[in-house]
């Protein structure tokens, strides 16, 4: 039985607040892993943008996000917290989501109780089901882990359409359902997300939008000033996302212009990693010693 779900429970427990980047993919899962980080929050909005090229409005499948995390679960020692939306169905779909899950390789798994199609947190027209109805989905993933340890995360989008009150009373709803972790997305102020945190009973995990400034409902505020608010775990889903993408628009802004249009050809380091910087990132030596090996 892995030991990943215990390691992670452990450091959401921990007085200190625990810190995970949002990944995607093997470049990000990568480099995350190379700067120290300990987890990962795998990002559904990621998935959806970079492998389908759509937005985050519940059209990734189960198959799809379970794939990514078995990869991600192969080619790094992260303990990842997958994002399996609304469970993909009722509490039996819940219940067989979260065993494909676990089986992946993730330490821990949020479901959400939004209606379905789901959509990002900080999109509008967000709508939740009842509140009974997401905790037999708690309880049916509480029952599905084989791991007594893996981490089930429950998220509430109720903040928006029907106020905090609702909110903190479905997290409380959700805790004793048997959810190991509680998360309330876009609350709107710091004073809203210490009530949160101080009126439920088990760690509560927020969302910062670094790279969704103009979208985001929640303010921006260092872990710090939220581990004082009382939360325990802060993701940061989209901040990979979005450097990539403006890396991306950067270095190909240059190649258009300098090299189609001016036939200029520079290399350009500040733009573009190198070769052996991207072989070092994923491991080539290991590779070659393994190789090597087998002669």
């Amino acid at each position: 039985m892995s030991a990943k779900p215990q390691k992670l429970k452990d450091l959401i427990n921990a007085p200190e607040i625990l810190i995970t980047p949002g990944v995607y993919d093997g470049f990000s899962a990568r480099i995350v892993e190379k700067m120290g980080f300990k987890t990962a929050t795998i990002s559904g909005a990621g998935i959806s943008e970079t492998r389908l090229g759509l937005p985050d409005r519940g059209i990734v499948g189960l198959a799809d996000n379970v794939n990514t995390c078995s990869n991600l679960a192969d080619c790094t020692h992260l303990l990842l917290q997958a994002d399996a939306d609304t469970g993909y169905g009722n509490e039996v779909n819940t219940y067989y989501t979260v065993r494909a899950f676990e089986k992946a390789g993730a330490a821990a798994l949020m479901i959400e109780d939004q209606v379905f199609p789901k959509r990002c947190g900080h999109m509008a027209g967000k709508e939740v089901i009842a509140a009974e109805d997401m905790v037999k989905k708690v309880r049916a993933a509480v029952a599905a882990r084989k791991n007594p340890d893996f981490v089930i995360k429950a998220r509430t989008d109720a903040a928006g359409p029907l106020g905090l009150e609702e909110a903190i009373r479905r997290l409380n709803m959700y805790a004793e359902a048997g959810a190991d972790c509680l998360f309330a997305d876009a609350l709107s102020s710091e004073r809203d997300i210490e009530r949160v945190a101080r009126n439920v009973p088990k760690p509560l995990s927020v969302n910062m939008g670094l790279g969704i400034r103009s979208r985001s409902t929640t303010p921006l505020i260092s872990p710090k000033q939220l581990q004082d608010l009382g939360v325990a775990q802060v993701s940061y889903p989209r901040l990979l996302s979005a450097a990539s993408i403006r890396g991306m628009l950067n270095a190909m802004t240059v190649f258009k212009e300098d090299l189609l249009e001016k036939g200029l050809v520079v290399d350009r380091p500040d733009l573009l990693v190198s070769f052996e910087d991207i072989c070092d990132l994923f491991g080539l030596d290991e590779v070659d010693r393994l190789e090597k090996s087998f002669q």
